[in-house]
C-alpha cells in the first residue's frame, strides 16, 4: 500500500474545529466529499458511525482512525485531520485525540482496507512522527512525514 497514492493535500485538514466525536467524523467526511472522493455523505456517515458503535476507533497516543465500508466510494479513500484542541474519542487509553485518519473502502474489497489500517497504525508508534505532525502547518509535510 502506497499512502502517497491515497493521500493528497486536498485530503488533509490541519485545523479541525469539531468538539465531539460526531462533529469530527462529520468534518472528516466533508473533506472527502469536497475532494470528490465520496458520492453519498449520508451513507458514508452511517457506515462510520455503525463501526464506532461496535468499538471506538480511538487508539492510543492521541490518534483515532474512524473507518468504514460503503458503496459511496469505488476505491479506498482516506483523509487526515489535526484538531487544534484534544477531542474525547472513547480511546483505548482514555486519552483525547488530536490526530484523525479516516478511511473508507468499498464493501466488496477487504485487502486494501486492512493493509491501510495496519500501515497507518505502525506509523504512529513513533512519538517523534506524532509530534512532527502536530507541529507542522504544511499539508504536504504531513503526507511526507507519514510516508517517509
Amino acid at each position: 500500500m502506497d499512502l502517497k497514492s491515497v493521500l493528497t493535500t486536498d485530503t488533509v485538514n490541519l485545523h479541525l474545529k469539531g468538539k465531539t466525536k460526531e462533529e469530527i467524523i462529520d468534518e472528516m467526511l466533508d473533506i472527502l466529499v469536497k475532494a470528490g472522493k465520496v458520492s453519498d455523505k449520508k451513507s458514508a456517515h452511517d457506515c462510520v458511525l455503525e463501526r464506532e458503535r461496535k468499538m471506538s476507533t480511538g487508539m492510543k497516543h492521541g490518534i483515532a482512525i474512524p473507518h468504514g465500508k460503503t458503496d459511496s466510494v469505488t476505491d479506498l479513500v482516506a483523509c487526515i485531520g489535526i484538531s487544534d484542541k484534544p477531542v474525547d474519542f472513547d480511546s483505548l487509553d482514555q486519552e483525547p485525540c488530536r490526530i484523525f485518519i479516516m478511511t473508507l473502502s468499498p464493501v466488496n474489497k477487504t485487502g486494501p482496507h486492512l493493509q491501510f489500517l495496519a500501515e497507518v497504525s505502525l506509523l504512529f508508534k513513533s512519538a517523534d512522527k506524532r509530534q512532527q505532525i502536530l507541529s507542522t502547518q504544511d499539508k504536504a509535510e504531513v503526507i511526507k512525514i507519514l510516508t517517509e
